[in-house]
């Protein structure tokens, strides 16, 4: 089979890719009434909503990454919840926890649900809580339940979690581990705006009134669309050519001379699922009923980099693990 050739697709799909290219079109269109620039953060960020991932935004504070949740928040008439992250937050203050209430004279325990339950959850400078805190947020990313105590809570889909952290400032912070890292979907780096970009922000922030955002998605066609994703099929060729790539990331597997000297791990099979899922929603947000090799090679960064782990020597020459990605997308071909 050919990259080109893909299984039989439904009756009624270019109905159903058609729409799913409408209306996430008009969220973006949403989103931009009050968000400027910042187009491929949002796209990102809509990509792993959709995908049924989380993301880690990288960004010195005042870029706009709390707006951006709020927003789209707004835009998919979504309930959102705000964690600041600080050393002194415990994990009872994000999931919630057991508490004694009175009631017709009879005491008991009535759990009392932390700001994660919401559909989107902004955990702000999350590299500022302790590890303890953090590893809160891992059963509910991965299984979207929490545990208190001896019994479990389901959370309501969709769940997604947008984190921030601030890659300049380190006194005081825990670094994520590896584990907890891998269970983003994306991490995407969020620069700051251009001349023009920062007279619009001008422009809309400090004159009167705010820009209004109407909800133009709800839960449900949210959960329809994220099903349309799953139902996208994937050429073997273009699915291997994914594959090769997430491998071509690993020491031991790799034919790079920088791969085998600068890294320490590669990327886990997390890597391919997210690398797999944003192709297809780039493939669909263009109006195709399958990915290419062109949508894998463009969401390889946001999917891989916090997944690829550089050696002591890789972090000393200052390599980025951006740098290694591109020489691997570079060295391996698009069929064998």
């Amino acid at each position: 089979m050919s990259a080109q050739e893909t299984a039989p697709v439904p009756i009624d799909a270019e109905g159903e890719v058609a729409a799913f290219r409408r209306d996430i079109e008009q969220l973006f269109a949403e989103v931009g009434r009050r968000i400027v620039g910042h187009q491929a953060v949002v796209q990102g960020v809509v990509t792993a909503l959709f995908a049924g991932g989380h993301v880690l935004l990288e960004g010195v504070p005042g870029l706009g990454k709390t707006m951006l949740v709020r927003t789209l928040a707004e835009a998919l008439d979504l309930p959102f919840s705000r964690v600041q992250f600080t050393p002194d937050l415990m994990p009872s203050d994000v999931i919630g926890t057991n508490m004694i209430v009175e009631s017709a004279g009879e005491r008991r325990f009535e759990f009392q649900k932390g700001p994660i339950f919401a559909a989107l959850v902004l955990a702000d400078e999350i590299n500022r809580a302790t590890p303890k805190t953090q590893s809160a947020l891992l059963e509910a990313m991965q299984e979207q339940s929490v545990t208190v105590g001896k019994r479990s809570y389901a959370l309501d889909a969709p769940f997604f979690v947008l984190a921030t952290q601030n890659p300049i400032e380190m006194e005081g912070t825990y670094p994520l581990p590896e584990a907890q890292l891998d269970r983003f979907f994306f991490k995407l780096r969020v620069g700051s705006p251009e001349r023009g970009e920062l007279h619009a922000i001008l422009d809309r922030t400090t004159g009167a009134g705010d820009p209004g955002v109407r909800p133009v998605l709800g839960r449900a066609r949210v959960l329809q669309m994220r099903d349309l994703v799953r139902q996208v099929p994937v050429a073997r060729p273009v699915q291997d050519f994914a594959v090769r790539v997430v491998l071509g990331t690993h020491p031991a597997t790799s034919t790079l001379p920088q791969v085998k000297k600068l890294v320490r791990y590669g990327s886990s099979p997390r890597g391919a699922q997210a690398v797999l899922l944003g192709a297809k929603i780039r493939a669909v947000r263009d109006g195709r009923f399958a990915p290419s090799f062109d949508d894998v090679r463009q969401v390889v960064p946001s999917a891989l980099r916090h997944r690829v782990l550089l050696n002591f020597e890789g972090e000393a020459e200052g390599v980025s693990t951006d740098e290694i990605l591109a020489a691997v997308l570079a060295a391996v071909p698009e069929e064998e």
